[in-house]
């Protein structure tokens, strides 16, 4: 054998995953504090984290079963390393960082190394991926999931597959359906798979057996969850507007097939990350159609598929390249990788700020925390801000939250359960200075419940405002009785 002959071999047997497991990693450790801010969504986790299992399990029963494991998962990782940035969004950054070495695997596997290679540094440059790698919610998790149960699939299409790889692959889509039951998408994306590929009958049967069994498994939590929807009743009806997107992704996503000729009966990389891409946002269109569901984060793993694209069309355009220019060919896709990163550098920027969220609840509690004074109370519109409080504590040590009637651990909510509006007013007019918490003028909405809007009264009738900060979303406001 030559040395070229050697060479080669080398290169083939080399793995090519660790590179974009450690690009993604490093673009997830990227400014991964935030500016140490954290926005409402997180803010749910940060403070379920907190709580005894007794009292998450309580929680459960009333309200967000449906995020169940993941908030189990994290109130282990708090005991464990204690609450932080970090130990809420090292989860997703992991987990995104294992989606993109099973992206690099599976390219490599139909499309060969610099498809693999390409396909797995994209997923990570994705906007949406960036935004969800730094975000302390299961999205991310969710994403990984699909793309281990995507890695496995491929693996029993090529003959590789056996009892353990189907058991394996079988409780991967288990766990995403306990972590997010809408991940159970991935089943139609991989079933419109077996069909492009003219799948066996064996294979067939086997994969019917093990996506039942793991539909079975998920079936209580998304019947049980179904009785606590009012959580989703603030999702908009689907509006030609929210299908732009998705259709962008989609022609992208069909662009990026064409080099790869994707043929009827073989597997190949358009075979797989077609489906993957197209048929979870399709089916994630229909459902709400008949109840608002669309969220582009239900379905983010969707874009494995497209970076499984991208990546398959790069391959194609460094083969083409090569006869021509052998040289040139190798530094394609360092260029292009270059190129998008500096093209995507602001968008990277954003949403590495606090900006790219809708508030910020740490700097509302160091406003708290700067204003307060011995005697002070608190009062919170609407309700859910007072994750304000549960999420820093310490900032609101000496002030009185004088609407709560139950605690949300005693409750079982998320926001708790405060006192009917009679005993609210009587509650306001009683105390001397009173700090509210808010949002913003830029993203408040009308005053809906009939305690805020007593609030709101009481305040604006028997006080005058002493200050009134606004910063990240979030708004401080303190009142001081103009009366006896």
């Amino acid at each position: 054998m030559t040395s070229t002959s050697l060479t080669v071999a080398r290169r083939r047997r080399l793995p090519v995953w660790p590179i974009p497991v450690l690009w993604t990693i490093g673009l997830g450790l990227w400014g991964l504090s935030r500016q140490h801010s954290v926005w409402r969504d997180e803010a749910a986790t940060w403070q379920v984290a907190g709580r005894s299992t007794a009292e998450i399990r309580h929680m459960l029963g009333q309200v967000d079963a449906v995020h169940g494991l993941y908030y189990l998962l994290m109130h282990g990782l708090f005991e464990l390393f204690g609450p932080s940035t970090t130990t809420l969004r090292l989860p997703s950054v992991l987990a995104m960082a294992v989606a993109a070495g099973c992206l690099a695997v599976i390219g490599r596997r139909l499309a060969g190394a610099w498809a693999g290679l390409a396909g797995g540094l994209a997923f990570g440059l994705l906007p949406a991926v960036q935004f969800y790698l730094q975000e302390g919610r299961p999205y991310a998790l969710v994403a990984a999931g699909a793309a281990v149960s995507t890695l496995l699939l491929v693996t029993v299409l090529q003959g590789r597959g056996g009892a353990v790889r189907w058991a394996a692959y079988g409780g991967t889509v288990l766990t995403c359906g306990l972590l997010n039951w809408l991940s159970l998408l991935v089943l139609p994306a991989h079933a419109a798979t077996l069909i492009w590929t003219r799948a066996a009958r064996g294979t067939w049967t086997r994969w019917a057996a093990t996506s039942a069994a793991a539909t079975a498994c998920v079936l209580p939590l998304v019947l049980f969850s179904r009785g606590q929807s009012d959580q989703i009743s603030w999702i908009p009806p689907l509006t030609w507007h929210m299908l732009i997107g998705p259709a962008i992704l989609l022609a992208i996503g069909g662009l990026g097939a064409l080099p790869d000729r994707p043929r009827r009966g073989r597997l190949s990389a358009a075979a797989v990350g077609l489906p993957l891409l197209a048929v979870p946002q399709i089916a994630l269109i229909g459902l709400s159609l008949v109840r608002p569901l669309f969220l582009d984060r239900y379905v983010l793993f969707s874009l494995l598929g497209l970076a499984l694209l991208i990546g398959a069309a790069l391959a194609a355009a460094i083969r083409a390249a090569t006869p021509r220019l052998p040289r040139a060919s190798m530094g394609i896709l360092p260029v292009v990788v270059a190129v998008a990163m500096v093209a995507l550098l602001p968008q990277c920027l954003a949403k590495r700020s606090p900006a790219s969220r809708v508030d910020d609840v740490l700097a509302a509690a160091a406003d708290v925390r700067g204003l307060k004074k011995a005697g002070d109370a608190v009062l919170f519109i609407p309700a859910a801000r007072r994750d304000t409080r549960l999420v820093s504590p310490d900032a609101f040590t000496g002030v009185r939250d004088i609407a709560l009637a139950e605690s949300p651990e005693e409750s079982g909510t998320l926001k708790g359960v405060e006192a009917d509006p009679a005993r609210i007013r009587a509650a306001i007019l009683s105390r001397r200075r009173i700090l509210l918490v808010t949002d913003a003028a830029k993203v408040a909405k009308p005053v809906a419940a009939e305690r805020d809007r007593v609030k709101t009264s009481v305040l604006k009738t028997y006080f005058t405002v002493l200050s009134d900060d606004q910063v990240r979303g979030r708004r401080v406001t303190v009142y001081e009785r103009t009366g006896p």
